[in-house]
């Protein structure tokens, strides 16, 4: 080889570095999302939600898949993420229960033990009831468990403490009841426990507004109050919230992406962009509509205060419950 040619050969190696150097991380190897709950409830749809925009969108140069690790009210798949140390090749839908496994005791771990990356969206309970039971708006429901907080029995998914569970508890709070006081059934999933009341084992679900709708729209349930601030679109639209039935009570639960600990400020940013692409598509878009899911994206930074402030505010709240690790 001449040396114009050992030159040339030269260049094109230094641009290629130069270029491999400038587009910083991406994934090597398929990556996982890891759910904490059975397939079919909230917490899968959001995987499943997120492994679709980013792999139809050719978001990531890897494949990507879902798995899911029920049990322990999601501990399990805690642990599993967390002996992942440093993999940027495992993410996990993050709610809530990161902070209330640690508040009760039932996990070691807490949301310090994890990089956040961003929360999607915000994903507000609703109450469901049978579709041929006796209490037929929010008002019954409040005046049975005020003359009888154990008359009414009550599922959720996916362990005592959850966000739905919390709901249930802030109403009763609420309504000037015990929130120990109440009957409640936890479940492995939201999909379980509207299964539960659709056999008419429990009388009651709180769960997410998109578990619930297919039911209402095809006459098997019937919701009776929305903790959002106003009222939903679609199938749920005639359905009052809990502030206009006389309840002060607006809550919901993040959804959010998180990876195990120490994972690289390069690789954070590298999900940031991937997670931000994601939910601008029409599909995502799409889906946030149809699950009736609070748009409310935020990256790394922003939410990490937010989990802290959240962490707080939920202790508070399982203390009421009886629940909180003293």
């Amino acid at each position: 080889m001449n040396n114009r040619l050992k030159w040339a050969a030269a260049l094109l190696c230094a641009v290629a570095s130069g270029m491999t150097a400038a587009q910083g991380w991406a994934p090597s190897k398929n990556v996982e999302i890891i759910v904490g709950s059975a397939p079919g409830g909230s917490n899968d749809k959001t995987a499943r939600s997120v492994e679709k925009a980013i792999v139809d969108g050719k978001l990531i140069p890897t494949s990507m898949s879902v798995v899911n690790k029920p049990g322990g009210g999601s501990s399990i798949a805690f642990t599993y993420v967390n002996q992942r140390a440093g993999d940027p090749h495992t993410l996990m839908v993050g709610t809530t229960a990161l902070l209330a496994n640690h508040i009760v005791g039932r996990s070691k771990l807490s949301h310090k033990d994890f990089t956040p990356i961003a929360s999607l969206f915000n994903d507000y309970v609703v109450f469901a009831v049978n579709a041929n039971s006796p209490i037929k708006t929010g008002k019954d429901l409040i005046a049975k468990l005020k003359e009888n907080p154990q008359s009414v029995t009550i599922g959720f998914a996916t362990a005592l403490g959850s966000h739905n569970h919390i709901a249930a508890g802030l109403l009763a709070k609420s309504i000037g009841v015990g929130p120990k006081n109440l009957k409640v059934l936890a479940f492995k999933g939201s999909a379980e426990a509207i299964t539960q009341l659709l056999g008419g084992h429990i009388d009651m679900v709180t769960t997410a507004a998109g578990n619930a709708a297919p039911h209402v729209a095809a006459g098997r349930l019937r919701v009776i109050g929305v903790s959002a601030e106003k009222r939903f679109p679609g199938a749920l639209a005639d359905i009052p919230t809990w502030k206009e039935q006389g309840a002060n009570l607006v809550y919901g639960g993040w959804r959010a992406i998180v990876a195990p600990k120490g994972l690289k400020p390069e690789q954070v940013a590298y999900w940031e962009g991937v997670l931000k692409k994601a939910t601008e598509t029409p599909e995502w878009k799409a889906g946030l509509q149809k699950n009736y899911w609070s748009d409310d994206f935020v990256t790394s930074a922003q939410f990490t205060k937010d989990i802290d402030r959240d962490y707080n505010d939920m202790k508070a709240v399982l203390v009421d419950l009886g629940l909180a690790k003293q």
